[in-house]
């Protein structure tokens, strides 16, 4: 894409200081960027960097992590250099955050129209009465019922909590939206409607989105580029319809093997074996290496550079010939 990145993520490395004194490195050499409208797929299994990515970029960590390398700029500001007083300027209002789990990011104590409201008041962008008017259009937005704005999160149904979060995280207009497994715990039907309201939402608004999920079917659904991640890295990087029918990766291929596919109903589905790294003991090459098919020597040995195998498609292993490294 020719036009300027709302967001550029470069070589961000992040981890946590675990109680034992051990450090675990979560995150590793990550980059990307997200253009203005665009939706950006996290993908990759629990525990490879998805979610530690979203909350490095908006700088809500627990206090055991950290960001030791990188940069993250937003509209031409490196978020990592400005305050927290200032930082905070910038949540809800420039760049905003679907949480995993409605349930628990809504408070079971405050409204819904209320929940929703409090943003627009805390950035002080409208007086009372215009907020009050700002929550029954977000309502109306995600289509919820306006005599439902002084209920409580536990009268909501699991969807229409989830459309909750969605309106809360709109109300103060932001650029940048992050979703973090916006569909988890919910029901097929119910998802397909929180993602088609997703891709409406993001037409209408221009909205760029960054998505998290470990569904490819949800990937496949709604992002026009894509970012496997696997233990903390990024294995491959490019457009939907490259990840999809051109994976370069051996990860992304077992991926997409896995996962079921309608147009060829008697495939046998594939599996990985064994689990992800663990981030206090990573091994000396690539991530990938001890759960590989195709793995060469030098796997073991030499961590791959994330490099340019196709036109705006990367990927980082030995056995693809990359001309150029990504992000140098």
């Amino acid at each position: 894409m020719s036009e300027q990145p709302i967001l550029s993520v470069r070589h961000l490395n992040t981890e946590f200081i675990l109680p034992e004194g051990k450090v675990a490195r979560a995150l590793e050499d990550v980059s990307f960027d997200v253009h203005p409208g665009q939706t950006i797929g996290l993908v990759g299994e629990s525990g490879c960097g998805k979610t530690t990515t979203l909350m490095s970029v908006m700088r809500l960590l627990p206090s055991n992590g950290r960001i030791t390398n990188g940069s993250i700029v937003f509209k031409n500001n490196n978020l990592l250099s400005l305050p927290e007083r200032q930082m905070r300027g910038y949540r809800w209002k420039e760049m905003a955050i679907i949480f995993q789990s409605a349930m628990n990011a809504l408070n079971p104590v405050i409204t819904v129209g209320d929940q929703i409201c409090e943003p627009i008041l805390l950035h002080k962008l409208m007086e009372p009465e215009e907020a009050n008017a700002r929550v029954d259009e977000l309502l109306d937005l995600v289509g919820i019922p306006h005599s439902r704005r002084n209920q409580y999160p536990h009268q909501y149904s699991g969807g229409m909590r989830q459309r909750a979060m969605i309106a809360m995280a709109l109300a103060c207009k932001p650029s940048l939206l992050f979703a973090d497994e916006p569909t988890t715990a919910l029901d097929v039907m119910v998802q397909a409607q929180v993602l088609e309201l997703l891709k409406e939402i993001q037409q209408r608004l221009k909205l760029a989105i960054v998505l998290v999920t470990h569904d490819l079917g949800v990937v496949a659904e709604v992002c026009d580029t894509v970012v496997v991640m696997y233990g903390g890295k990024v294995a491959e990087y490019g457009s939907a319809d490259d990840i999809y029918n051109r994976p370069k990766h051996p990860y992304t291929q077992r991926l997409l093997a896995s996962f079921p596919d309608l147009n060829r109903p008697g495939d046998t589905l594939a599996s990985i074996p064994g689990t992800p790294p663990r981030l206090t003991q990573l091994p000396p090459g690539c991530r990938f290496e001890p759960r590989c098919h195709v793995k060469i020597e030098k796997c073991a040995q030499f961590t791959p550079a994330l490099s340019e195998m196709e036109p705006a498609h990367y990927a980082s292993c030995h056995l693809c010939q990359g001309t150029e490294a990504l992000f140098s």
